[in-house]
């Protein structure tokens, strides 16, 4: 005869054994991220690539955490970062994909360079730590693959047309992923934030076509950190275990997909 409540016990145990990843999450977005995962009991990395000290502080106010540089653009530091991740925390069960760049840029100005570099840190930086870590989610039968993508990779871009298309591939690899490994306990879902209150959006918020954008929020508002933080807890959960190849539309009603 089971205890009532021994159950319960049982899986936050296991939950708090259970490893997670932020790309990019010292701050905007990937610290709201980060503080989701952090109260649903996940020990947590915090992956940074330059502001180790925010990094650090966002580790320090989790039960269980580390601050990780990794520099998405080259692979030997992805490698590296998920050793010490490995070594510090345990094997990792959750990778969350939020680093990102952005660039607001005419699309005749942009450079062979400038679709370079969204790429290789957009999609293939993505692409690098899930190759880091899917063969031992595949070994122990659970993972949770989440990789953030935007409104941009669904209606597509004006000044970011490079971004757009990065978050776009991104889209149509999560839906890939899920394919080839949910059957094997490893789901892969997307979450496409609409206009989040940010660092890395406030440019194109402070423009005449941000503000605009802005007025014509269904919800009347932006979102919030917090808010994608609470959808990323979900799906790295248990009880998202049916869920996978989905793509998370938080946008305030930007934008409606069937």
């Amino acid at each position: 005869m089971e205890l009532r409540g021994t159950s319960d016990t049982r899986a936050m145990k296991a939950l708090q054994s259970r490893v997670a990843v932020v790309t990019g999450g010292g701050r905007g977005i990937g610290a709201g991220i980060v503080r989701a995962l952090d109260e649903a009991g996940f020990a947590v990395a915090v992956g940074y690539r330059e502001r180790v000290e925010l990094a650090r502080d966002v580790a320090g106010s989790c039960r269980r955490a580390c601050a990780v540089r990794v520099e998405l653009g080259d692979p030997l530091s992805v490698t590296a970062a998920l050793e010490t991740v490995e070594s510090e925390l345990g094997p990792i069960d959750v990778l969350v994909n939020n680093a990102g760049i952005a660039q607001e840029k005419p699309f005749l100005e942009l450079t062979e360079e400038d679709w370079q570099e969204m790429f290789s840190v957009n999609l293939f930086g993505a692409v690098r730590c899930i190759r880091g870590v899917l063969p031992g989610m595949l070994e122990r039968g659970w993972g949770r693959i989440v990789n953030l993508s935007s409104i941009g990779g669904q209606w597509g871009g004006v000044n970011q047309l490079h971004y757009a298309g990065a978050k776009a591939a991104l889209i149509n690899l999560t839906r890939s992923l899920a394919k080839l490994y949910s059957e094997q306990g490893v789901t892969a879902n997307a979450i496409a934030p609409g206009l989040v209150a940010t660092d890395m959006s406030a440019a194109e918020l402070a423009s005449n076509a941000g503000q605009t954008k802005v007025a014509g929020i269904p919800a009347g508002r932006l979102g919030t950190s917090d808010e994608i933080g609470a959808a990323v807890a979900y799906l790295a959960s248990d009880a998202a275990a049916y869920m996978t190849g989905q793509t998370l539309n938080l946008n305030g009603g930007m934008y409606f997909a069937a």
